[in-house]
């Protein structure tokens, strides 16, 4: 089984491709593919870039060129629920695009016609993620993340969303991995730790705080792949 493995910023992948054994490096599509092995599962590692219209080429090209047959996610998102914390970590249960607005021709926010307004993760590796979590001993959530082109700083347009979509958290990627995988009929699993709250205070760092949410992620995925059978 081949598995890829995608975060948006270089920060996020360096710890998982740090533990890749046979790295190669592939040039495609203006875009750097890591190709490794890890515990004797092919891997492939990518950098997809910030926003949806790179999260989508790189998610297709993973499956497509690469041959991928499941796709998972890890990065960072802002909370939108009152029960999400900066370092907290969710994961998707459904994903849709808070910014895709077709209303004046009678459709919901988020969809457009054959699609649907949110398209639900994979439940099997919901359920490793939920086994890794025990035997890490660490928490998880589970909730519906909503993407958008747009860095939602606005306290009006994050109630708006939590309550058009139920969200619980935001951010720029994930729904439009989650169309490509549906589409393409490939599993999915999007990992999120909190980076921004409403009740995050002026001495945050985010730069520290990528750093270390990267390789708390790192480790939740690797010890995913490691219980997925293949």
């Amino acid at each position: 089984m081949r598995i890829a493995i995608m975060g948006a910023m270089p920060e996020e992948i360096e710890p998982l491709v740090a533990r890749l054994d046979e790295v190669e490096e592939v040039l495609y599509a203006d875009n750097t593919f890591y190709l490794g092995k890890y515990r004797g599962k092919e891997i492939v590692v990518a950098y997809s870039k910030i926003g949806k219209v790179f999260a989508a080429l790189t998610a297709a090209t993973l499956i497509e060129k690469f041959e991928c047959e499941m796709v998972l996610f890890t990065g960072v998102a802002g909370a939108i629920s009152d029960d999400l914390h900066i370092g907290d970590l969710i994961v998707a249960d459904g994903l849709c695009q808070h910014d895709l607005d077709i209303t004046a021709f009678g459709h919901p926010y988020g969809y457009v016609p054959e699609g649907a307004v949110c398209i639900w993760a994979d439940p099997d590796l919901r359920e490793i993620a939920k086994k890794v979590a025990y035997d890490l001993k660490v928490e998880i959530k589970e909730g519906i993340i909503a993407t958008g082109d747009q860095f939602v700083a606005d306290p009006g347009r994050k109630q708006w969303i939590a309550e058009t979509f139920k969200a619980d958290a935001l951010e720029m990627e994930g729904a439009a991995v989650a169309v490509v995988c549906h589409a393409f009929d490939v599993p999915f699993f999007v990992l999120r730790a909190i980076s921004d709250s409403a009740d995050m205070d002026a001495s945050f760092d985010f730069d520290a705080f990528l750093k270390s949410s990267a390789k708390i992620s790192a480790d939740f995925i690797m010890a995913m792949v490691r219980k997925i059978d293949g």
